[in-house]
């Protein structure tokens, strides 16, 4: 059996896990990649709610400063970023708003590295210092509000880098997984404390991580 299902899966995607079981280890390879797919699994629900919350709370920020229709607002796009290489979010917007006539259609077409964008500096003065507490009441009103979008954009730069590295199906069990759950927690508590608590509520992730094979 484990032969077989070594070569279905590959030799190569499990020496990760080969390398990571020692002698003291209590699991064998394939324990501990079933261990990192039920792990990954678990995280889906909390990066779920993560990422909608987020791009809901972008959207209320957006809407108060340039009205409910801002996908189609020059003056937005204009605000955005458009470099010649790499991610262009100027780019992305008018793609997704020339394909929708509706703001909540426009919504979920827009990557995750969009959303993390409006948690740059340039945004601070055109957004953030106009509304930051209403849309964020969670958040520590005695802390600068700099300090508070820097936070948001580092935590969604650590949530989006395990949401990719699950989506591709990759080991996550070498990650500081219970520093990625507080992450999407912070996110979600500075929106809504009550939804952050209701996420924890149906919390898997860290029942799973008290039962760490590694």
């Amino acid at each position: 059996m484990e032969d077989a299902v070594r070569r279905a899966l590959s030799e190569e995607r499990l020496r990760t896990f080969d390398c990571a079981v020692t002698c003291s280890t209590q699991c064998t390879p394939l324990e501990l990649y079933l261990w990192n797919a039920r792990i990954s699994a678990a995280f889906l629900v909390p990066l779920h709610i993560g990422e909608v919350v987020t791009r809901n709370a972008v959207s209320d920020a957006l809407t108060r400063i340039h009205g409910p229709r801002w996908p189609w607002v020059q003056g937005f796009e204009d605000s955005l970023p458009s470099p010649a290489g790499g991610y262009d979010p100027r780019r992305e917007l008018r793609r997704a708003a020339a394909r929708s006539s509706a703001t909540a259609t426009v919504i979920p077409t827009l990557s995750f590295v969009f959303w993390q964008k409006i948690f740059t500096h340039r945004f601070d003065a055109r957004l953030w210092s106009r509304c930051m507490g209403q849309v964020f009441p969670g958040a520590d009103r005695g802390m600068p509000l700099h300090g508070i979008r820097a936070g948001m954009h580092r935590d969604l730069e650590q949530i989006r880098r395990l949401r990719n590295r699950i989506a591709h199906h990759e080991p996550i069990f070498g990650r500081a997984l219970a520093d990625d759950y507080a992450a999407i927690e912070r996110v979600v508590k500075l929106r809504c404390p009550r939804t952050a608590a209701w996420m924890a509520g149906h919390d898997r992730v860290r029942p799973l991580l008290r039962n760490r094979p590694v």
